[in-house]
């Protein structure tokens, strides 16, 4: 590491010694539990998960629980997270697991890419926080902490930032003899520059903001999953009647077409 690169590292480790989080799902190193931790992360606020982590995990405490728990319960406690198709993927992994690896969470990240829902980045979080394995990853915070102290001063305005670039910065700056607690100390450190009036992510080439959700289909297919997982069964007129939406029929074929729900005539309910 060059001087600067070290003085990075140093702050880093300095900010995180005073102004760690305390978070549950780093009290553990079970492998499972981080699986739920890193999947119900994925595009939600910290403070959500915060509240929803041991709801879902006392609903199902072990791998083999959640694989062969109803879709309708998996989702009924997902409630209140948005993006459904996470908690359906995370069942859909956890069976994975159950029937390949006899319930163990394996630490290759190739394999982990293999399950439903983990993608490159989740996949590495997993090794990481789990077996402690030292894996090159970004997200979004991690992704502010570079662009802020690497592409702020110097670096042309006009000019974005590719991940390639960061990624050669956290392979070099990457504390290998102890991976689980640098990337936290970063995730730390990029929640406390989050709460700044300027955003460094926006530099950044990858930088998308988030599409509003009222009104939007997310919200649809939110609402016509709650209702199944509160009544079980549902009709056409019940659904038109309780959301009274222009895309509800388009979104109900979609939720239909990825497993998340089945028609029988003219009525609907939770696909297990």
């Amino acid at each position: 590491m060059n001087t600067q690169q070290k003085e990075f590292v140093h702050i880093i480790k300095r900010f995180y010694r005073k102004n760690r989080r305390d978070l549950p799902w780093r009290k553990t190193t079970n492998p499972y539990k981080i699986l739920v931790s890193e999947v119900m992360l994925q595009q939600t606020q910290v403070s959500r998960v915060e509240k929803k982590y041991p709801e879902f995990l006392h609903a199902f405490p072990t791998m083999r629980s959640l694989a062969k728990a109803p879709t309708a319960d998996v989702l009924r406690v997902w409630q209140g997270m948005g993006y459904n198709r996470r908690a359906l993927a995370l069942k859909k992994a956890a069976e994975a697991i159950v029937s390949k690896y006899k319930g163990k969470v394996p630490n290759d990240p190739a394999l982990l890419e293999k399950l439903p829902g983990i993608g490159p980045y989740t996949a590495r979080a997993i090794s990481t926080f789990a077996f402690d394995q030292p894996e090159v990853f970004i997200e979004t915070n991690i992704r502010r902490v570079y662009i802020h102290h690497f592409f702020s001063l110097g670096y042309p305005t006009s000019k974005l930032v590719h991940d390639t670039e960061i990624m050669l910065l956290i392979e070099t700056t990457l504390d290998k003899k102890n991976p689980r607690e640098w990337y936290w100390a970063l995730m730390d450190y990029g929640a406390h520059l989050s709460k700044q009036a300027k955003n460094p992510n926006r530099k950044s080439a990858h930088y998308v903001r988030q599409s509003k959700f009222k009104g939007s289909n997310r919200e649809v297919r939110g609402k016509i999953l709650k209702l199944l997982t509160e009544r079980r069964i549902v009709t056409e007129s019940t659904l038109t009647k309780s959301i009274p939406h222009d895309n509800l029929a388009p979104n109900l074929i979609a939720l239909e077409h990825e497993g998340f729900i089945q028609k029988h005539g003219k009525t609907y309910t939770i696909k297990n």
